[in-house]
């Protein structure tokens, strides 16, 4: 028999109620934050999870960080690189820590950010410190280790470029940017990856610019305090030296006119992808919050266009579409798997029309109301345990660097009104910044 715990119940709904009210924080919990002198933030929430602490390093640094041209795809490596060992832990010894702990170690990479995370017993916080500041400061590999995890890094581009999907991917950003580094996708390009083995000195110079106190932050959610967190980050981190690298970004041109990108593949359903160019992270403007309420409403499973292109007329396999977060310009992204290729043009001409209607008409009251409810109270139902959290978390601090941001954007979903949703409609929308992108067996993939 199926036993509710009713303290959690009880924790449950209290999210909820705190969500209720536009003057509490969407995050029902204190976040404390401290400033170590060499730059490093960190940052707890204690969280009622007897025994249970999720220990996150955020490190704001992705492939939108790699402007030299020829070197590309670094910090994904990097998330391989750091798993390789130190003098004092080599990977073994490393291994056998974390399962001491009752911990598993990850990490991932994307465009503005590399994130190393582990979940285990809060009674071994000190020894998560310990073996991960040690590799953070004291990284060790030869050229040799280079080598190999280069070579295994092309063996996992290789397998994933095996996919119809992500060489769309990766073309579509290459037709997309000109300039700006979000061009080349995490992996990189594939000639620097083939060089990649040859880089090792520019992988030491790399890992020297970046890993670094003032790029970082340190995430502890669970059963621990403030107090005790910001000793351990003192202790073992005090030492780490800052840096003095900064970068400047490209910054990418208006798109003056319609782009596209076709694959010839019949291996797969036909596929349609409109991509429109769209605003950087923010949690002070209304464009993100307005966005995403006008995404639901166009392409979730019950918006109208869903219901008549997929389950009426049975166009499309799937639609959805949604605006990625990014700390600068990205794309809005459209996305259709098709019945049959024929109906490319038609679907196209269906999207544009009910987004046209939304730029004139705007949304029905109601209709907005309870889309702005649903995307505040499916995210207060996913925060439940630290790991949940500490994602949520470190996802706005490599965006802004601080992790109050997230309550300042689900503050503004409370404020997103009808003519917010038609002023995004009408500025990101448009024709002159919109890249297409189609699979299908066709030579031309047959949309204008």
């Amino acid at each position: 028999m199926l036993k509710f715990n009713p303290l959690l119940i009880l924790g449950f709904f209290s999210v909820l109620l705190s969500c209720m009210n536009a003057q509490e924080k969407i995050l029902p919990y204190p976040i404390y934050q401290h400033k170590l002198a060499n730059g490093l933030n960190v940052v707890t929430v204690p969280f009622d999870s007897p025994g249970l602490a999720a220990f996150y390093i955020v490190v704001r640094v992705g492939s939108r960080n790699e402007i030299e041209s020829g070197v590309t795809g670094f910090a994904h490596f990097f998330e391989h690189m750091m798993f390789r060992g130190t003098d004092k832990y080599p990977r073994e010894e490393y291994n056998r820590v974390l399962k001491m702990t009752g911990a598993g170690a990850n990490a991932n990479t994307s465009l503005d950010r590399t994130i190393y995370h582990m979940t285990g017993s809060a009674d071994y916080l000190e020894k998560m410190f310990e073996v991960e500041a040690d590799r953070f400061m004291n990284l060790h590999y030869s050229e040799h280790d280079f080598k190999t995890e280069a070579g295994a890094v092309k063996g996992e581009y290789t397998k994933n470029y095996a996919s119809p999907y992500q060489q769309m991917y990766e073309n579509l950003l290459n037709t997309a940017f000109d300039v700006h580094t979000y061009k080349h996708t995490t992996m990189g390009f594939f000639k620097d990856i083939v060089d990649m083995p040859n880089q090792y000195e520019y992988s030491l110079k790399f890992f020297k610019r970046f890993y670094r106190p003032e790029y970082s932050t340190i995430v502890v959610v669970g059963d621990v305090t403030a107090e005790k967190v910001n000793e351990l980050a003192e202790k073992y981190f005090g030492k780490w030296e800052k840096g003095d690298y900064s970068i400047e970004i490209p910054v990418e041109p208006e798109q003056k006119e319609e782009r596209s990108f076709h694959l010839q593949d019949g291996s797969i359903p036909p596929y349609l992808s409109m991509n429109y160019k769209g605003p950087a992270f923010s949690d002070t403007k209304m464009d993100m919050p307005a966005l995403d309420v006008l995404n639901t409403i166009l392409f979730s499973q019950n918006s109208s266009l869903y219901k008549k292109l997929v389950v009426e007329e049975q166009k499309l396999r799937f639609l959805g579409g949604g605006a990625m977060d990014s700390r600068d310009p990205y794309l809005i992204t459209i996305q259709a798997s098709f019945i049959n290729k024929d109906d490319f043009q038609y679907v196209r001409d269906e999207i544009t029309k009910a987004i046209d209607d939304i730029k004139k008409d705007g949304v029905d009251q109601k209709l907005l109301d309870e889309t702005k409810s649903n995307l505040k109270y499916s995210y207060a139902m996913s925060i439940d345990n630290p790991d949940a959290i500490a994602n949520s978390i470190s996802h706005y601090i490599y965006l802004t660097g601080d992790p109050e941001s997230l309550n300042r954007l689900y503050d503004l979903y409370d404020k997103v009104i009808v003519d917010d949703v038609k002023m995004v409609a009408n500025n990101y929308f448009v024709d002159s910044g919109l890249t297409i992108a189609t699979i299908s067996s066709d030579e031309k993939g047959g949309v204008k």
